[in-house]
């Protein structure tokens, strides 16, 4: 297993933190109510370098690790979940791009992740959630590149992003097999948003559907070999959903943080309600629960790249036990602030509604337990 620099992973985190407390924390609220895109934020982002993290230090970037990338999104969501999204869709894209993509490639998008712009993937679609391999969007190959028609859904920041990857079936009824991915310009001709989604929480980001009508792309559009798309993707998604755990924890920690220093002010019958036995109990499962996700998403994190086998399965658990106790703690901590945790301008509010979501993308939390009894017990016929 990997050996860490403890002392370099200290001063990323510290970085990190002052960063989000400079520039997220002061407008977390306000993006939440507004429902509106933090550009000052994106823009802290690129000068810190924190958007092209993941790109290898050969194209100018970071060369950032998984573990890295867990730990900075970890202390992002602690002050807003949205903003720490914003950091994971960019490395997820990379992770792509990365994985797939040509040298020729590698030159032509990486620089532009290193001048900070952003990035999107459009996987999902009506009737292809977790069934991703059941994509119906079409890319028919002509003379000149590939005409691109479908739907696609729950595309995070796909109105912001200056490139969207977009996985498209190149050879229809292969399955996984017949799937590939294309670099997509924003804006393109035959390239529509047509729905804004108003969500319940992260709402910080935007989460856009699109369509796809006769929109024509070059043929080195196309990244990396032909039919070879839903492999990146699920190389990307394995990483994502570690990120995803990291993403949990700090949302966990900074909730149990608030509940913990509210408690400790509320007086009820003449004390602090952190004097009462139950509210010490509800806190202290808090930590512990926080402790142990923490401890599952860093040992996954530190797995990639060594044991593929073994990391698949440890990254699921690891997205899907950090997401419930992110869930689990946020309702908690809410319930400890009572009715001023159920008002809006109170941070465990958004925090809880943050966190639902963080069961269900990446994989829901039930494909993680699949997963997870998948490599316990092998596939049943």
């Amino acid at each position: 297993m990997e050996v860490r620099d403890e002392s370099r992973t200290q001063a990323m985190r510290e970085m990190v933190r002052e960063l989000a407390e400079k520039h997220i924390a002061p407008r977390a609220q306000a993006s939440d109510a507004d429902e509106a895109f933090p550009w000052d934020v994106v823009q802290a982002y690129r000068q810190a370098g924190l958007l092209a993290l993941l790109v290898p230090d050969a194209y100018g970037g970071a060369g950032g690790s998984l573990f890295d990338e867990t730990v900075i999104a970890e202390e992002l969501a602690r002050t807003d979940v949205s903003s720490s999204l914003i950091f994971t869709t960019q490395c997820i894209c990379t992770e792509v791009i990365n994985h797939i993509a040509t040298d020729e490639q590698r030159r032509h998008y990486l620089p532009r992740v290193v001048a900070g712009r952003l990035l999107a993937i459009a996987l999902t679609e009506p009737e292809a959630g977790s069934d991703a391999a059941g994509i119906q969007t079409t890319a028919r190959r002509v003379t000149d590149g590939y005409v691109l028609n479908g739907i696609k859904h729950f595309c995070t920041n796909g109105d912001v992003a200056d490139v969207i990857l977009v996985f498209a079936v190149t050879a229809p009824g292969k399955g996984p097999g017949g799937i590939s991915v294309f670099a997509v310009e924003r804006p393109s001709p035959g390239l529509s948003i047509t729905r804004h989604d108003k969500k319940m929480g992260i709402r910080g980001t935007t989460t856009v559907e699109f369509a796809l009508e006769d929109c024509v792309v070059p043929v080195g559009a196309r990244l990396g070999p032909e039919h070879e798309g839903f492999r990146a993707a699920m190389h990307a998604l394995e990483r994502g959903r570690v990120a995803i755990g990291g993403v949990a924890v700090g949302l966990a920690q900074g909730a149990m943080e608030y509940a913990t220093g509210y408690a400790r002010q509320r007086r009820q019958f003449g004390q602090a309600i952190a004097a009462f036995q139950g509210v010490q109990f509800m806190l202290a499962d808090m930590a512990i629960e926080i402790e142990a996700a923490r401890r599952l998403v860093y040992y996954a994190a530190q797995l990639a790249g060594e044991d593929h086998r073994r990391f698949r399965p440890v990254s699921a658990k690891a997205k899907c036990f950090a997401s419930d106790v992110a869930m689990r703690v946020t309702t908690d901590a809410v319930q400890v602030l009572g009715g001023m945790g159920y008002i809006r301008e109170c941070p465990v509010e958004r925090m809880m509604r943050d966190a639902k979501i963080l069961q269900i993308f990446e994989g829901t939390n039930q494909l993680m337990r699949v997963l997870v009894a998948r490599d316990l017990v092998g596939r049943l016929e």
